[in-house]
């Protein structure tokens, strides 16, 4: 298989560099834009270390970490790296990337003048069932699901001006900041009494709640689903609904204007990537440990954090996760790290797969049907697990691309997408 070129040429003009074709079908190996396959590498990876928390431990220590295990030592340093450097980055970085990708698939099938409706539509409807049976029956924080829904309404603002994406991408993050504020006990929706249910139960579990998770989650596939289901149910209506949605809508939106800005392009000025480190340098990284001093001066109290301690990183992640673009888009361009970017751009190649592959790890790994090491493992020992799949996925995405065109998980969204089974091997 012929290497790619990493020093691609991106157009503000979409139609130059998509090749008109007769009938739709996907991108071929040619037409990629490499640096974008780098960068979902990078985010499928960087992913993780944020996701290993939810695997491993009770669902409420990602976002409240003293309610399990150990925080002092290397366990603490290495919740506040991935804290600063990859929650919620890492999941925007995908958000603006999804919607490039729709704007990348509908303006290659409107250039050979063709309607791109049914090819869209096919393309989020199986993501969203291909994301229900990764929700239900193996793992709750599946994102497919809300991605495919936010899809359906995404793809109508394909045609607007970047401008107008980026008002109205910031509009609809405004709107999910505001959602934490008015859905919290501050916001008045809550009585003291109610409040404290929530509290018992999510922010600062009472020793039965977790007890019962460990034990679910411990025991096999069956009993797996009286948690599994509950939190899949409630992630696909009342969180898509008032949070979920507005941010990952917002930020499709954003990559997509990113993406007719020429940003995901390595032929931008190198004073453009260093302005993006920059402000993640500078306001980012310095508002998101704003927001963990906030967090331990208030105790970790669930009235403050889950409303207002929230806010920190919610916005600064933007930042972040913007200088890990340019930072990319640098390594991209930069020869003496082919080797290496050649590796991520396979793994990004194989993102879906890598994703699936991922839980697929982590669940035989930690829950009951596998080695049942399900709060047991602290964040040392987990992220030596993230490592050994990192390396994992780096060695073994090159090698499958050398005898097959996609990964599996690809291969069938591909071919349902475009109604032809395409070519494997």
């Amino acid at each position: 298989m012929a290497r790619a070129p990493f020093h691609e040429k991106v157009s503000f003009d979409l139609t130059n560099e998509l090749q008109i074709v007769s009938t739709p079908q996907p991108v071929g190996e040619k037409q990629r834009i490499v640096s974008i396959d780098v960068l979902r590498g990078f985010a499928v990876l960087g992913i993780l270390p944020v996701n290993i928390q939810t695997f491993s431990m009770i669902s409420v220590a990602r976002l409240n970490p003293t309610t399990y295990g150990s925080l002092t030592g290397a366990s603490y340093w290495i919740w506040l790296l991935c804290h600063l450097l990859a929650d919620e980055k890492f999941m925007t970085i995908f958000s603006m990337l999804f919607g490039a990708g729709i704007l990348l698939m509908t303006s290659r099938i409107e250039a050979a003048g063709k309607c791109s409706v049914g090819p869209h539509y096919r393309r989020m409807g199986w993501l969203i069932l291909l994301g229900l049976v990764h929700a239900y029956l193996l793992w709750s924080g599946d994102v497919l699901v809300a991605y495919g829904l936010c899809g359906l309404l995404v793809y109508f603002c394909r045609r607007l001006s970047p401008r107008t994406l980026l008002k109205l991408a910031l509009l609809l993050i405004a709107i999910g900041s505001v959602s934490f504020l008015s859905y919290s006990p501050w916001g008045g929706h809550l009585y003291r009494i109610e409040a404290e249910i929530a509290r018992q139960s999510t922010w600062m579990p009472h020793p039965t709640y977790p007890a019962d998770e460990i034990s679910a989650y411990r025991g096999n596939w069956i009993t797996q689903m009286s948690v599994r289901v509950p939190n899949s149910i409630d992630a696909e209506t009342f969180s898509f609904v008032l949070f979920i949605f507005w941010r990952a809508t917002g930020l499709m939106l954003a990559g997509m204007a990113l993406m007719k800005l020429g940003v995901f392009s390595v032929n931008r000025k190198v004073t453009r990537y260093w302005m993006m480190i920059g402000v993640a340098v500078c306001v980012g990284i310095p508002v998101t440990l704003y927001g963990v001093r906030s967090e331990i001066a208030a105790n970790w109290d669930s009235l403050y954090s889950d409303s207002f301690g929230i806010q920190f990183n919610y916005w600064a992640s933007l930042a972040v996760s913007l200088g890990w673009v340019g930072a990319m888009m640098f390594a991209s361009r930069a020869a003496i790290l082919y080797p290496f970017t050649s590796r991520l751009a396979a793994v990004g190649r194989m993102a879906f797969t890598n994703y699936i592959v991922q839980t697929l790890i982590c669940t035989t790994i930690f829950y009951g049907h596998g080695l049942g090491l399900f709060g047991r493992v602290d964040r040392v020992g987990q992220f030596t697990i993230v490592v050994a799949i990192w390396m994992l996925q780096l060695v073994v995405s090159p090698v499958w691309l050398k005898c097959f065109f996609f990964g599996p998980v690809e291969w069938m969204w591909r071919s349902r997408t475009y109604l032809q089974w395409e070519p494997f091997l």
